[in-house]
């Protein structure tokens, strides 16, 4: 039985909880709503680790779910006008210009559109955890494609070029940052770059018994996902996988963000009402912005998946359904996902540590029960 509560008219989403376990493999899971500012639903189940079960506190590395952490991190920087997300980087960053990328913006990153997905240098692990050899790479980079011309999906690279200009502008690194701004005052359980302090509390990841083949390494899609095999995907505990405590450590701010379910759906409450009666985050011209439709069809790659790319986040979509055109969102390729909507003062997250890959269907499931109490 789930552990946790749920406010009465969320019936639905407890049992469709309840109902993955007996549907899916899960091992341990979690999902939380806010509405309004306050918790509705907090609920948990299973296994963090063989022989230690899932509890509140529990935290999971929720790859790029990451990129809602920046994101909303970025449109705050914006909102206070310390950052113009349709101006060229190189207002803040002079040397990214380089190498012929002068006309690329914050916003073109934020939608996938800027032409540098993926690096052509291959770093080592170390050299990725240092932060400044790919910051050296990104400025030595030259675009794959015009841009703004069309997009595809920007992986690791999403994190670095946003993290640094956040550097830029505040001299802390993009995790650091949101912890100072958002994770420590408003005590929400959600890290980019987990603190050794919180490795207890750590779930153990698995994946599915079943998952469909690894893509040429060569292929640009992993090389996006893996920056050029020195990270893995899929792969959990090979040299540097994702149950590695060095790589949850590092600030990864593409995918490498470790929360809580609680805390997921937290960062989005606070960004469309605040919690228990803090003022919200973004504003809701912040948020229009946010949500108005950059990228969508087919993309570099020439397939659509079928998403909807706002600036920063997934809107709404065949391809990870929300609940309008309000909601801002981002999944992780565990299976995680997590969204926002201030039309209806709500915030959503769930988590797991059985990792099903595409197609999987647990958090629409529970969104779908999530519109159901609503309506």
């Amino acid at each position: 039985m789930s552990k946790g509560w749920v406010d009465e008219g969320y019936g639905a989403v407890a049992d469709t909880f309840a109902e993955n376990f007996s549907s899916f493999p899960e091992l341990g899971a979690a999902v939380t709503v806010y509405s309004g500012g306050r918790k509705v639903v907090e609920l948990w189940d299973g296994e963090a680790v063989p022989g230690r079960a899932w509890t509140r506190e529990t935290v999971v590395p929720v790859f790029s779910c990451a990129k809602g952490l920046v994101s909303v991190v970025v449109h705050l920087l914006a909102q206070q006008g310390r950052l113009s997300l349709d101006a060229p980087i190189g207002d803040y960053w002079p040397e990214f210009v380089a190498a012929g990328k002068d006309g690329i913006t914050s916003r073109m990153i934020l939608g996938h559109r800027a032409g540098i997905p993926v690096l052509d240098k291959t770093l080592s692990f170390d050299e990725i955890a240092a932060w400044t050899p790919v910051v050296a790479a990104i400025e030595e980079q030259q675009p794959l494609w015009e841009p703004g011309t069309t997009y595809e999906y920007h992986g690791h690279v999403f994190g670095f070029v946003l993290g640094e200009v956040v550097r830029r502008i505040t001299g802390q690194l993009p995790g650091e940052y949101f912890r100072s701004v958002i994770g420590d005052p408003l005590g929400l359980r959600a890290w980019i770059g987990l603190p050794a302090s919180e490795l207890p509390t750590l779930a153990r990841l698995a994946e599915a018994d079943e998952r469909p083949p690894a893509l040429d390494p060569e292929h640009l899609l992993m090389r996006i996902v893996t920056m050029n095999g020195a990270l893995v995907f899929p792969g959990l505990d090979v040299p540097h996988g994702w149950n590695d405590r060095d790589l949850l450590a590092m600030e990864l701010p593409g995918a490498g963000a470790v929360a809580s379910a609680t805390g997921l759906a937290g960062v989005y409450a606070a960004a469309v009402t605040g919690i228990d009666g803090s003022e919200r985050l973004l504003t809701p011209g912040t948020i229009s912005d946010a949500v108005t439709e950059v990228s969508s069809g087919a993309g570099f790659l020439g397939f659509d998946a079928g998403a909807r790319w706002g600036s920063g986040f997934l809107l709404d979509s065949t391809f990870r359904p929300t609940l309008g055109p309000r909601s801002f969102a981002n999944d992780g390729a565990g299976g995680q996902f997590a969204f926002g909507d201030d039309e209806y003062g709500v915030a959503f997250a769930y988590t797991t540590n059985r990792m099903i890959g595409h197609g999987d269907p647990r958090a629409t499931r529970l969104v779908t029960a999530l519109r159901t109490s609503l309506t």
